[in-house]
């Protein structure tokens, strides 16, 4: 090597010459310079050198650099912003393009076409060589290549003009995120590109190994060569991995400029991601370039504008796998991006503007996601998975769902291209103010916003953040403005931006108000601690128009289950005070009825039923508690009843007892009610028997008893009753949970009964102790204790004689002794000789002193997995056993991993044998000793004994192997070998050996045989035997099974697997494959390539075919386009390949494709389809002009089809076809488009409906398909106005009639009018109903409490299209009222009318009466002016009966005098100055009193009662007018005067209390009286409808109060099932279409003439159809204008017959019994017209036909009529036409015979015949099930009337009745003691004075 010095001049060089080379000398030598030569490296140098170098980056600079840059990024899956690093240069290449952009993504991930790619292809301008040079330079930007050696051949870099949004497509700029999104991805790169000024194509490729390479090799790494080529040359392109670019590469043919970047070596972890994760990573695509592919305005799915600039923009993403369909996608079709999920949610937006430095633009809009009720709308990441918590009402946990939450606000975008990982929280203008604000702070998290920033703001070079963006945003020296309808306001931000979310928040927030604050609590209940305060307590919210308070009755929705209940409180996470609006919130439930749920439940708001009514509510909380237990109801079966406070010996048995839960209703009840009955409490019934014992209460018995499925609550008998005392017997309902007695705060029914127990008889008796010791001769007393068979102490039996033994001595006694219940047995003596007797000695414990084992040998043998047997005793120091407690000897084996250890217990015996625990040794191929070791763990001076063990090897199965004898040879197979053998072949002759521990064959028995077990069929018996069955291979040759034998005994398993791998068989067949769909449209070229192989037998692809095969294979069809036909040969698969397939244009269908080779063929069905569309068309045109009543629908839909240019049906999924009206006027209400499948060759159908606007018009029918217009026809359509369709009420009455209060109103006449002006004529008049109300109300509809009133018949001389409303009574009240009439169209439908004000004015002026009335004065003629006054200010009005002023025109004067209680009474009072009189003016009926007094000492009776009488004098009045009088009280002195006025007034109020209670008690007696009416009624009505069902001929003998509804509802569906029986039978009908529904609704319009009657004898049904066969069609309407309207619609094309002009009064009978001429018929002639029946329209039916069919008369046969007419005739009679029952006519004329009268078969009148009527059967059936519902419903309403009447008789009887009416017997007699101190007596109320009562009158609210 050498090595070259420079020096300066005049110094000299070196060249070292070691292993010199031949040398040129350097460039930099000039003259004068002296050159070196030297001779090593190392050489010292004789002067200071320069020494050139290379300082190169190394290659990972470039291919880790991308790894660095995504895995250093913020995102873990960074790998779609790789891919949008080079859709960046797409676009930034595809910007100039005039027409669509367009930029494919296509990964290749089909192993059969080489190692997986991916592919970026656009159709962008392509680069030069020199360009795609400097595309390899890394880190060369646009703004430096220019000035460097890397100059390109293009102008320089001009910077784009601004545009919205800065969607510039300028977003390719630092040459650095192309290198590093392709090696992120892979490991080698191949650019392909194209320019459209150059025929060639340029190539470069990079890769990992080429670096790899060069380096090793030492060569220049960061060279390389540009490959130009041909379009379509890939010759170059040889390894087998890269064969998928040959197709790719032809390809280029089609394109005149593009640019792929192909890479491949993708990661494995990147292919998982981009298959596995493939709409996440496209949906992330789509958000990143969401304004490129949307335009400016985003994906505004609300709004009908697209940007053209934008929507040219095409972004394709393609995924293709192995036997798998290639998955595509456009990322426009991307809908759930987040830009486009705010787009859509928001509902308002702020544009503003922000100017930084220089030329720095930021775009901004804020978005507004209002709240809704009870959710937040902002969007929420659907791919992000969030923990919600379960909605469980039971546990109610907050979820705090704030909107945005503690996200940012701002997603940020760069020259319209998505920074993802730079976003910005907030600004300070729209951030939540540090001051107050008017703004709730939940409105500042309903904002998202995006800022769109230009070129003057840095990003990152991989484009994943901005450098400073927010810094420069947020600086001070940033300009903010708003922008509106695109112009900038300079104006104040914030104040702009609060102002704007202001109003969002008013307009679009819908949310909860929460009122009535209570104070604040805590929730335990919530699981979360930091949610469990503070919790703010309201009683009443605003929810949505609504009020709801505490203990406001509410139901639950979308609960589990659905529960009723009263509000008890509202719940508001947070701190607040006072009223509050707020999101959410909860709701505290008290579950009703308490009774039976008394449970609290809090559930969201949101969860509240606001369509439930009140009254639904409380009939559910009624129902609810009658369920309720109520007694126990107790028997004793066996009849041994224990009545309250008996007593019974010890030991009586009690029961059994049978107890039943009743509830309020009778009904015997075993589960609580609840909302089901599994999940309802179950009750039991407990039973206790308490003993009272002297120290206290013992409970004896406790059982609880469940209901039976078929037998009540049954308590078994209870003989344990025997200790002595009081007891008590409890009865008491329980729950099955928890045993409660009380439920909801109410106690459970029980039963109650208190008995006693005594003693016994004595069964035996017990002996005292006897003192000790006992000698013998010596006499001592034994005391018996005597007890029953419960050891209680009882009297001794009466006689008594005791018996004394003993074993070796003899006893005597001397006398026995009875005391109390002692039994004394004295003076005994044992006479005998003294002997030693031992007892039971007991062991002693000694402690053990050494153990001894046996067998106590050196060495025991034991095989391998069996137990060695050792006995063991413990010694003492003696040699005794030893016997201690916790005596434990233990056994532990050594001298192996895991031996067992043992134990034995000798505490009781001193001995134990080990025999239990087996000895397992693994893998023991010879004999190995182990020792035992046995000791006590307890005992550790005890020396421990040891013995050996020999463990030899078993016996047992160890090994197992499999073998097969084949011809050449046995085989071993080897377990997990993989054997390959022919597809569909038999791997045959395998048997299997087994050996043994010590690899010992092991003999196969059938034992052993039976534990052997294999995973494929295999006979018990082979196995047996040692064989195993054979293998069958499997037909696929990827279809790999897995074998295993196994042996299985106990713990032992030992197995041998292995695996067959198929390989293919003898060719067989041809088989094509294609990549494609099936279907090709016609002229157009099969998409796709058909593969040829040849398979075997079972589809398995073999190398037969070559390359030399192309030229022979034969290829025909119908109709097939041989011209386009390609045939090659793909090296990479080793198939033929069919390109090109095109049909001519022709008929659609399928077509079968042929494919010939040598004697292999192969059809394939291909499926031509039309072309695509080019028009539409009517199907089966109607006539024009189509006519149509306004606002109904055709009569016959029109039909239309797309087609090709051909003529053929073309349907397209993606194809709309629109109608347009010619004119705006024409208003289309509704469009029925029925679309269809793509596959579905039938047409749209459309089905109009139009709104008010007459005349002629015209509809346009126009298709669209991918935005391109397909022409259409025109129908032209006549609309004419409805005639039955009502659009309002017109109303008439006589506006100047007065209306008196209680009069009777003028008659109000209501028509309806339809559509067309005419008034609509038979309705029903239950439709119709009048609102009458006080007051002026507001809105156009009454309120709820209006009165409603139905019309009245109409009268004879009254038109029949009115209702009229008359005889209703007057208001008694005066006062304006309104009247407003409704006809109801349907159940949600109607029609209301003006309202009307009539003022009611006072009746005929009747009486004088007190504005309110005075009490009762009492005065007396002493000197105090006081105590004279009768009262100082009265008003009297003049009123009529009914309490209304009356009298406002009358004057007059109002004469008072006093009158006495009888007219005896002689000294009267008189008033002041003497005056007997007093006059007071009268003026506009009313009249002030004042100042009324009588005179000092004025005459009187002492206590008197006078009366004051007011008679009003009208001059000009001739009624007179009834006087008011008001009795006084009289007295002489004060003192009296005083009392007695006291007691007056005490009167008054006892008067007042005592009318209170005779009113109600009068009200009541009224209403039992109606009640009782009204079950008389109920019964008699049920009575009648029983003596009808009878008459029915059915069973009445069950219909019983019980079982009626049980018995009818069954009755009732078998007679339902009937009558389905009978109408699917069949029966003859009319095939004649009904009458158009144009028509079919007016009631003018009868029908057809074939629909109105129906015939029941098929000979007269067919022959009078036929006789009127030109009639059938033809319709009736009741008068000409209906007609008219019919002919005009149809263009005098229907026939029409109207009534009114239309007279049949022939009533004569027939001719042969007519008058004095009649003579005796044949052939039983009747008229025809006789034999029809009308089901509808009796009367006009019997006008038609009379018209149609006369006098023809129907006979039996020819000869009958022959002779009936000339009978006729022979009258002198005219003779009608005869009609024959088999067919034959004579005509009136006499003409018969001849096809014209000969009536053809039935059969071939094709339907134009009179249909049959139901059989008699059905009339019969309907009628008994009519009078079965009737009866039902009469027996349901007598129930219920007798229940209200039981209620209320109940309720007359209750004790709260009986104390009201003692109370008022008692004020009655304080009244008449009053009375009798006042001297006066009861005066009853006048009759004039009550008002007599009026008929109530139906009130009912109208809905």
């Amino acid at each position: 090597c050498w090595k070259g010095f420079s020096s300066s001049e005049g110094q000299r060089g070196f060249i070292s010459v070691e292993k010199f080379k031949p040398y040129s000398l350097p460039a930099e030598l000039k003259d004068g310079n002296t050159l070196h030569l030297l001779q090593s490296v190392d050489q010292v140098l004789p002067t200071a050198t320069k020494e050139r170098i290379l300082f190169l980056p190394h290659y990972d600079t470039l291919i880790k650099s991308g790894m660095y840059e995504y895995y250093a990024s913020e995102g873990q899956k960074s790998l779609p912003y790789a891919l949008a690093e080079l859709i960046d240069n797409s676009l930034s290449a595809t910007a100039s393009n005039p027409d669509v952009r367009t930029i494919e993504i296509r990964l290749l991930f089909d192993e059969s076409q080489g190692k997986p790619a991916v592919v970026v292809l656009d159709n962008g301008c392509g680069m030069t060589s020199k360009q795609l040079n400097n595309w390899a330079v890394y880190r060369l930007s646009k703004f430096t290549r220019e000035n460097s050696t890397f100059r390109s051949d293009h102008a320089d870099y001009v910077r784009p003009c601004p545009v919205p949004r800065s969607l510039n497509s300028d977003i390719s700029y630092f040459g650095v995120g192309g290198k590093q999104a392709v090696f992120f991805i892979g490991q080698s790169v191949r650019m392909i590109t194209k320019p459209a000024s150059s025929p060639d194509v340029h190539e470069l490729v990079l890769s990992k190994e080429e670096f790899e390479r060069k380096e090793k090799n030492k060569e220049d790494i960061y060279c390389g060569f540009i490959r130009n080529r041909q379009p379509g040359d890939s010759s170059h392109i040889s390894m087998e991995e890269e064969r998928f670019l040959h197709g790719f590469i032809r390809e280029e043919l089609l394109k005149e400029h593009f640019t792929a970047v192909v890479v491949t070596g993708v990661q494995q972890e990147h292919i998982a991601f981009l298959r596995s994760d493939f709409y996440t990573w496209t949906r992330e695509l789509a958000h990143v370039y969401h304004y490129y592919i949307h335009g400016a305005h985003g994906n505004d799915r609300k709004s009908t504008y697209h940007d053209p600039k934008m929507t040219k923009i095409n972004i394709q993403v393609c995924l293709m796998e192995r036997s798998k369909l290639p998955r595509m996608l456009n990322l426009r079709e991307v809908t759930d991006d987040m830009q486009t999920l705010y787009i859509n949610s928001a509902v308002d937006t702020f544009e503003f503007r922000a100017h930084v430095g220089g030329d720095g633009v930021v775009e901004g809009t804020i978005r507004y996601h209002p709240f809704l009720y009870d959710r937040e709308t902002y969007p929420e990441d659907p791919y992000v998975i969030t923990t919600m918590p379960a909605d469980d009402d039971d546990e109610c946990v907050v979820v705090s769902h704030e909107g945005r939450g503690k996200r940012p606000v701002f997603e940020c975008y760069w020259n319209g291209r998505l920074i993802p990982y730079t976003t910005i929280s907030e600004f300070e203008w729209c951030a939540w103010p540090k001051k107050s604000c008017p703004l709730p702070v939940e409105c500042f998290s309903r904002i998202s916003g995006v800022l769109f920033a230009n070129d003057h703001f840095q990003v990152s070079t991989n484009k994943l953040t901005f450098m400073d963006l927010e810094l420069q945003l947020k600086d001070k020296e940033t300009i903010f403005t708003r922008v509106v309808n695109g112009q900038e306001q300079r104006v104040k931000i914030q104040k702009e931006f609060f102002q704007w979310l202001k109003d969002c928040h008013e307009k679009w927030d819908k949310q909860v108000k929460f009122m009535y604050f209570q104070g604040t609590t805590v929730r335990t209940d919530v699981v979360t601690k930091k949610m469990q305060s503070p919790w703010a307590q309201f009683t009443t919210i605003e929810w949505d128009g609504k009020m709801y308070s505490a203990g406001q009755y509410v139901k639950s929705i979308k609960t589990h289950p659905i529960f009723y209940g009263s509000i008890v409180q509202f719940l508001l996470y947070g701190d607040h005070e006072g009223d509050v609006y707020a999101t959410g919130g909860q709701v505290q439930i008290a579950m009703e009825p308490r009774a039976i749920f008394d449970e609290v439940r809090i559930i969201p708001i949101s969860k509240i039923d606001r369509g439930v009514s009140l009254a639904s509510i409380k009939s559910y909380m009624d129902c609810e508690l009658a369920k309720l237990p109520h007694k126990l109801n107790v028997t004793w079966p066996e009849g041994n009843e224990w009545n309250p406070d008996a007593v019974r010996p010890a030991g009586t048995p009690f029961g059994p007892i049978q107890v039943e839960i009743l509830n309020k209703k009778g009904e015997p009840m075993m589960r609580m009610p609840g909302p089901n009955s599994s999940a309802s409490k179950k009750l039991l019934v407990e039973l206790k028997v308490v003993w009272h014992s002297p120290k206290g209460d013992v409970e004896t018995n406790c059982h609880t008893c469940q209901h039976g499925g078929k037998w009540p609550y049954w308590f078994k008998t209870m003989e344990n009753l025997s200790n002595l005392g009081k007891y008590t017997l409890r009865l008491q309902a329980v729950l099955n949970e928890n045993g409660a007695t009380e439920f909801a705060g109410r106690r459970l029914p029980s039963q109650t009964l208190h008995f006693s127990i005594c003693e016994g008889a004595a069964e035996k008796f017990v002996v005292d102790a006897v003192d000790a010791p006992v000698h013998v001769g010596v006499p001592f007393s034994i005391t018996l204790q005597f007890r029953d068979r419960y050891d209680h102490i009882t009297q001794p039996p009466s006689v008594l004689q005791p018996r004394l033994e003993c074993s070796a001595f003899d006893i005597s006694y001397d006398e026995t002794v009875v005391s109390g219940t002692s039994f004394t047995i004295k003076g005994i003596r044992a006479k005998g000789l003294l002997k030693h007797y031992p007892g039971k000695v007991s062991e002693t414990q000694r402690p053990p002193h050494s153990l001894v084992v046996k067998p106590d040998v050196e060495e025991t043998v034991v095989e391998n997995g069996t137990s060695a047997k050792f006995d063991v005793k413990v010694h003492d120091e003696a040699g005794n056993v030893a016997i201690q407690p916790k005596l434990i000897v233990r056994c532990q084996f050594q001298g192996a991993p895991d031996l067992p250890m043992d134990a034995v217990d000798c505490s009781n015996t001193g001995t134990g044998l080990f025999t239990d625990k087996p000895l397992w040794l693994k893998n023991l191929r010879a004999d190995q000793v182990v020792t035992a070791k046995f000791d006590i763990p307890s005992c550790t001076a005890v020396a421990p004994v040891e013995r050996k063990i020999r463990v030899t090897p078993s016996g047992r199965v160890a090994r197992l192997e499999v073998f097969s004898q084949q011809e050449d040879g046995i085989i071993a197979l080897k377990d997990g070998e993989k054997i390959g053998w022919t597809a569909g072949d038999i791997l045959q002759n395998l048997y299997y050996r087994v050996f043994d521990e010590a690899d010992r064959p092991v003999p196969i028995t059938t034992a052993l045989g039976k534990k052997i077990k294999v995973n494929w069929k295999a006979s018990s018996k082979e196995l047996e035997k040692g064989k195993l069955p054979d293998v069958p291979v499997p037909t696929v040759v990827k279809d790999e099974h897995y074998y295993s034998v196994t042996y299985q005994d106990g713990n032992v398993s030992v197995a041998c697997s292995f695996t067959i791998m198929p390989h293919p068989d003898e060719p067989k067949r041809m088989k094509a494959t294609w990549k494609s769909i099936t279907s090709v449209q016609m002229s157009e070229e099969l998409p796709g390539d058909i593969l040829l192989d040849i398979v075997d037998q079972y589809g398995n692809k073999t190398q037969t075919l070559t390359s030399a095969c192309v030229n022979s294979l034969g290829v025909s069809a119908d109709g097939l386009d041989k011209s386009a036909l390609k045939i090659s040969w793909e090296e990479c698969t080793q198939s033929i390949i069919i390109r090109g397939v095109r049909f001519l244009p022709g008929e659609p269908g399928p077509r079968e494709l042929c494919l010939a080779w040598r004697e292999f063929v192969e059809c394939l069905r291909i499926n031509v389809s039309p072309g695509p569309p080019k028009k539409v068309q009517l199907v089966d045109a109607p006539e024009e002009p189509l006519q149509v009543f306004n606002g109904r629908d055709l009569e016959k839909p029109l039909v239309v089809q797309l087609c090709d240019e051909w003529g053929n049906p073309s349907p397209d999924p993606k194809a709309t076809i629109s109608l347009k009206p010619s004119t705006p006027d024409l208003k289309v209400a509704s469009v029925v488009y029925k679309r269809r499948p793509a596959n579905w060759t039938h047409p749209a159908e459309f089905n109009h409906v139009f709104s008010p606007c007459s005349g002629d018009y015209g509809l346009e029918f126009k298709g669209t398909l991918n935005r391109q217009p397909i022409p259409g026809p025109v129908v032209k359509v006549k609309v004419l106005p409805d005639p039955n369709k009502p659009i309002k009420l017109a109303v008439s009455y006589d506006s100047e009639a007065v209306h008196p209060a209680g009069g009777v109103l003028t008659v109000f006449s209501v028509t309806v009018v339809s559509e067309e002006g005419s008034n609509i004529r038979n309705l029903n008049p239950a439709s119709m109903s009048m609102m009458l109300w006080k007051g002026e109300g507001s809105g156009n509809k009454p309120p709820g409490g209006a009165e409603t009133l139905k019309c009245s018949k109409p009268k004879e001389t009254e038109r029949d299209d009115t209702f009229y409303f008359r005889d209703k009574i007057i208001p008694e009240h005066v006062g304006n009222y309104k009247i407003q009439f409704f006809f109801c169209l349907d159940k949600t439908k109607g029609l209301w009318s003006d309202q009307f004000v009539i003022n009611v004015v006072p009746n005929v002026p009747e009486k004088l009466m007190p504005d309110s009335q005075p009490p009762t004065p009492v005065v007396s003629n002493i000197l105090s002016v006081e105590s004279r006054t009768l009262f100082k200010s009265l008003t009297l009005v003049i009123m009529d009966k009914y309490k209304n002023p009356a009298g406002t025109h009358l004057d007059g004067t109002v004469v008072v005098s006093i009158r006495g209680s009888s007219e005896e009474d002689v000294e009267l009072p008189v008033f002041e100055g003497n005056a007997k009189t007093v006059s007071f003016a009268l003026s506009g009926g009313k009249a002030e009193v004042t100042n009324l007094t009588i005179m000092e000492n004025c005459p009187g009776t002492d206590g008197m009662e006078y009366s004051l009488h007011f008679q009003p004098v009208v001059p000009e009045d001739n009624n007179p007018l009834k006087p008011f009088e008001l009795p006084f009280m009289f007295y002489n002195d004060s003192k009296n005067q005083e009392q007695m006025a006291v007691l007056t007034k005490k009167k008054d109020r006892l008067s007042q209390s005592i009318m209170a209670y005779k009113s109600v008690f009068d009200t009541n007696k009224q209403l039992i009286s109606e009640l009782k009416d009204q079950l008389q009624n109920a019964s008699s009505k049920e009575l009648y409808l029983k003596s009808e069902i009878r008459k029915s001929n059915m069973n009445v003998a069950q219909l019983s109060t019980v079982s009626i509804f049980a018995f009818s509802n069954h009755l009732i569906n078998m007679y339902l099932l009937l009558l389905q029986n009978i109408l699917k039978q069949p029966r003859r009908t009319c095939s004649i279409p009904v009458l158009s529904h144009v028509f079919r609704t007016n009631p003018d319009v009868l029908g057809k003439v074939a629909h109105l009657a129906l015939v029941e004898d098929n000979d007269a049904a067919q022959v009078i159809s036929w006789h009127l066969s030109g009639d059938m069609d033809c319709v009736v309407t009741r008068n000409t204008a209906a007609a008219r309207q019919i002919y005009d619609y149809t263009q005098g094309r229907q026939q029409v017959m109207p009534l009114d002009s239309v007279l049949w009064r022939n009533n004569r009978p027939l001719p042969h019994i007519k008058g004095p001429s009649s003579f005796p018929a044949i052939g039983n002639p009747v008229f025809a017209r006789d034999l029809l029946i009308f089901p509808h329209h009796v009367e006009s039916c019997h006008t038609v036909f009379g018209n149609l069919l006369g006098d023809t008369i129907l006979i039996d046969n020819l000869d009958a009529a022959n002779h009936y007419r000339k009978a006729v005739i022979q009258n002198k009679v005219q003779c009608p036409t005869l009609l024959t029952r088999q067919g034959e006519r004579v005509r009136s004329n006499g003409k018969f015979g001849g096809l014209q009268n000969k009536a053809p078969p039935i059969e071939k009148l094709r339907g134009q015949v009179f249909g049959a009527p139901l059989p008699k059967q059905y009339h019969t059936l309907r009628s008994q099930i009519d009078h079965l519902q009737q009866y039902r419903l009469a027996v349901s309403e007598r129930m219920k009337v007798q229940k209200d009447y039981d209620v209320h008789q109940a309720k007359m009887h209750s004790p709260e009745m009986l104390q009201n009416e003692k109370e008022m017997m008692e004020q009655e007699k304080q009244l008449m003691e009053i009375e009798k101190k006042l001297g006066t007596a009861a005066t009853p109320v006048p009759p004039s004075e009550i008002t007599p009562k009026r008929p109530r009158r139906e009130m009912r609210s109208l809905m």
